[in-house]
């Protein structure tokens, strides 16, 4: 119940920001800036990697991508967010290449659709476990 004399709190969502006198991002899928309401609460999502249900990694690149990819998706569900909620990825690549980009380009697309976060890519030499190719960590907002 609203107190009298005082509207409701509209719940605000996140602002995408891709000014337009900057390349366009959106076709390596993500976006410039992403603007997070005050009234939202943040949760970081820890990297995730490409394991499956029981820990087994695929050597293939593009199989722990999407496997990475799903399992954050898992952890957003758990947190009781939307997918347009994701503010910020950070993706790690082992020897990055240009050759990657296309299955990391897509796989973001494929979750986000038009509505893509901030990212950013770091190449890296390697990740925490030896066969790990692939890592994405993630800032949500939540209560929105």
């Amino acid at each position: 119940m609203t107190p009298q004399n005082q509207t409701p709190i509209a719940r605000a969502t996140p602002v995408i920001v891709n000014p337009s006198h900057l390349h366009d991002p959106t076709p390596n899928g993500y976006s410039t800036a992403v603007i997070a309401p005050a009234s939202g609460r943040l949760a970081f999502i820890s990297g995730q990697g490409g394991q499956d249900q029981t820990g087994a990694l695929s050597s293939d690149f593009g199989e722990q991508v999407t496997q990475a990819y799903a399992n954050l998706a898992a952890v957003i569900d758990a947190l009781g967010a939307r997918r347009d909620q994701v503010l910020k990825l950070t993706v790690f690549v082992v020897d990055h290449d240009m050759a990657k980009l296309g299955a990391l380009t897509e796989a973001v697309t494929r979750m986000f659709g038009g509505k893509l976060p901030a990212q950013t890519l770091v190449p890296v030499p390697k990740l925490a476990i030896d066969p790990m190719l692939f890592e994405v960590e993630a800032v949500v907002l939540l209560d929105c």
